[in-house]
């Protein structure tokens, strides 16, 4: 005669799922007293959907709090998550050897601009140490060109817009 099987156990999604049935309590709720208990508001019921669907497995810290909101054994909580996490099968190729077809590339580089002109016998500012950028030049002018101030070119020059309409003479 043959022995019967036992029982395959139960991975952690389904287990949660019958724990949180079992006493009564939906998403929102465990998600409610796991935030309460925890400290942790953060917590929706969204998570908890996807702990019971095998999406994510939750971690040691909420697993610990799960088996105290729902009064269960925390090794019972850990064998399941155990049995739950993916297995890495090195032996077992997950694509296929000959490609049906080329990659293409997604996104295409983007050519680098060239630095602007410089004004003859001028060198760009030195950096300060440790990469934070050195103090503006006194002239007024970035390695971009002249700097705005208030809406007017640092050297003086009004923009064309701001400067004052004609008068008229008689």
């Amino acid at each position: 005669m043959t022995q019967p099987t036992p029982p395959v156990p139960d991975r952690l999604g389904p287990l949660l799922a019958r724990l949180r049935q079992a006493r009564g309590r939906s998403q929102q709720r465990l998600a409610a007293e796991l935030c309460a208990a925890s400290g942790v508001p953060t917590l929706s019921r969204h998570e908890v959907s996807r702990w019971e669907r095998q999406r994510r497995v939750p971690g040691g810290f909420w697993l610990g709090w799960l088996a105290v909101v729902l009064a269960v054994p925390v090794e019972l909580l850990a064998e399941a998550a155990g049995r739950s996490r993916p297995t890495h099968r090195a032996t077992t190729p997950t694509h296929r050897a000959t490609p049906t077809h080329q990659a293409t590339p997604t996104r295409r580089a983007t050519p680098t601009r060239p630095a602007p002109p410089r004004a003859a016998g001028t060198t760009a500012p030195p950096r300060a140490a440790g990469g934070t950028s050195a103090p503006a030049p006194a002239g007024g002018t970035t390695a971009r060109g002249p700097r705005r101030r208030g809406g007017r070119l640092s050297h003086g020059v009004p923009r064309a817009a701001d400067a004052a309409p004609p008068t008229a003479t008689r």
